[in-house]
């Protein structure tokens, strides 16, 4: 189970580092098509008009993508701010029930809205909402990565609830870390 659930934060933090790729890629060509334009106007006079349809509009869903499909495997390897000076000071008990405290509640906001990002995906696709830009996209797709992401994140949040009771570490720690493997 442990290895199925890494494999999933992993996929998530993958999908996440292809979304950034994609947002880098959309961006690089608009800069390579403004900068032909420039030059374009600098010789002729005359700009060629290159651009790439609602680049801006698609490198903010993919910025959606990459963050909230990042989150779980980001927890798992404890990227996220922690209080880490004060949940020192606790001892290894303190340190327990504070992990099983936060787990607890992040399960339940996480949860909370993931049902929610669900809802509004449905929504969404029942009203055929469409974005605004020139490609018009139908919304519900961006919102399926948030609402994956929201789901990957309560199951990463229940795994640690889960594993803080057991007393076992959730957090892989930084120099164990080689993509998920400990």
């Amino acid at each position: 189970m442990r290895a199925m659930l890494d494999k999933l934060y992993v996929i998530g933090g993958v999908t996440g580092a292809l979304f950034l790729f994609g947002i880098f890629s959309i961006v690089l060509l608009q800069v390579g098509a403004n900068l032909i334009d420039f030059i374009s106007s600098a010789l002729t006079g005359h700009a060629i008009g290159l651009t790439i349809p609602s680049y801006a509009e698609i490198a903010g869903f993919m910025l959606a993508g990459a963050s909230f499909l990042s989150l779980p495997y980001a927890l798992r390897h404890g990227t996220h701010i922690r209080v880490n000076l004060f949940i020192q000071r606790l001892g290894s008990k303190g340190q327990q029930l504070t992990d099983i405290w936060s787990f607890l509640i992040g399960t339940a906001l996480t949860g909370w809205l993931a049902y929610y990002a669900w809802e509004l995906v449905l929504e969404s696709y029942e009203y055929g909402d469409l974005s605004t830009g020139l490609i018009a996209v139908p919304i519900w797709i961006p919102q399926v990565s948030l609402a994956l992401g929201t789901t990957l994140m309560t199951v990463s949040m229940l795994d640690g609830f889960i594993s803080s009771l057991m007393q076992k570490d959730f957090f892989i720690k930084a120099e164990n870390a080689d993509l998920g493997a400990e």
